[in-house]
């Protein structure tokens, strides 16, 4: 089959690979109908999350028809019509059982290696490097699915792909990211970053309450589209002061709730932070960027709440810790726990009450992957998301 594997930071090719096989009894093998590149798989592109080798299969936010299913498998027939989430749970241990799937004992065979990074290792994710796994990813035209009776989620209306796809990662991402900041009536939220996450987060901080919500960024479409399919207010951090516009717009108290919907590979508007971080990381001394982590921080209200779905690979340094401690915050993060959100936000999509498609700017094949995933790393052509289909 044809798959996109990376090779080496910056070099990412569709190559000829082995077709994927059942392995156990609970597998399954899913024809790609659909798959999304994400800002996480620009992490990888970027050499910011280690233990990737040359030949791994990116892509982590599939869809596709059921071809062949293991002998334990009794929820799912071949010609199903499944969205998979991105994480890989067993749906039998203890945080599985408390519908932490994210952080499944069980589903990652390299939780050794995990541990001695993190202290404890999360869940298996697909194409989302060693680390996590070593699972082959959703960018090619088959994926293995393991403990495929507690992951995919069958479509069985006739919505389109691409109103659904999104339940494999970013719409549940973003929902969750807001669930995380206890939104009450009332509250104004400020959501760092108008990517994709962030869209979503801000669709679904109004159906939580929110009284108003304030986008940060610096791309002019992206911005743009906060502003129309979010109906955000928005600032552009290269033209204000984001700490000083935050406090204007709440009358010196601050947001009551922040998202960090970057993660490791923020900018800085200032060029002297940014050329240090720039240097540590050269040098392998810092591998994230924490600057949406410090301005969250400092911009958050007196007890507020800040919660982090941004995805973060190592060590980010000079958070402002003291002031995080004295000021009474609360931070919530956390890979998505995914099989408890997609069936709920299904409903929601079928009722109408939100249409994920709407921030979908580009639609290539498998064949032009390489030269869409520079296209979205550089912010060209307008690109906020990328569908591709085999």
């Amino acid at each position: 089959m044809k798959a996109l594997c990376w090779h080496k930071v910056g070099d990412v090719r569709v190559d000829t690979v082995p077709d994927p096989k059942i392995q156990d009894p609970r597998d399954a093998i899913i024809k790609i109908t659909a798959s999304g590149i994400c800002g996480s798989d620009l992490h990888l592109l970027n050499g910011y999350v280690p233990t990737m080798a040359s030949g791994d299969i990116l892509g982590h936010e599939p869809m596709g028809e059921v071809v062949e299913v293991g002998s334990a498998i009794r929820n799912l027939k071949i010609g199903d019509r499944v969205v998979v989430p991105f994480t890989i749970s067993c749906g039998s241990c203890f945080f599985c059982q408390k519908q932490l799937y994210s952080c499944c004992d069980n589903s990652n065979p390299n939780a050794d290696q995990a541990k001695v990074a993190m202290g404890h290792a999360p869940a298996g994710l697909f194409g989302f490097s060693h680390l996590f796994g070593g699972f082959s990813g959703g960018q090619a035209e088959f994926l293995r699915v393991p403990y495929a009776d507690i992951g995919p989620l069958k479509i069985e209306s006739g919505l389109p792909d691409e109103k659904v796809l999104f339940l494999s990662d970013i719409f549940p991402t973003g929902y969750m990211a807001a669930e995380n900041c206890g939104i009450e009536a009332g509250d104004t939220v400020a959501v760092w970053s108008c990517g994709p996450v962030a869209q979503f987060a801000i669709q679904s901080c109004w159906m939580m309450g929110a009284e108003r919500v304030i986008a940060i960024d610096r791309v002019a479409e992206r911005l743009e589209l906060a502003r129309t399919y979010g109906k955000a207010e928005v600032i552009n951090f290269e033209k204000e002061n984001v700490a000083v516009r935050l406090d204007e717009m709440t009358k010196g108290r601050g947001p009551d709730r922040c998202i960090d919907a970057v993660g490791c590979e923020a900018h800085a508007a200032g060029m002297t932070g940014a050329a240090y971080d720039a240097l540590k990381s050269s040098v392998s001394m810092s591998t994230d960027r924490g600057y949406v982590l410090q301005q969250a921080i400092m911009s958050c209200r007196k007890g507020g709440t800040i919660s982090v779905p941004g995805a973060y690979a190592g060590y980010p340094d000079k958070l402002p810790f003291g002031a995080f401690m004295n000021k009474g915050l609360t931070m919530k993060s956390g890979q998505t726990h995914m099989q408890k959100y997609m069936k709920p936000l299904l409903k929601k999509i079928e009722d109408g009450l939100i249409d994920p498609s709407a921030i979908i700017t580009h639609r290539v094949k498998l064949a032009d992957a390489p030269e869409a995933y520079k296209t979205f790393r550089d912010k060209k052509e307008g690109c906020i998301k990328v569908v591709l289909t085999p």
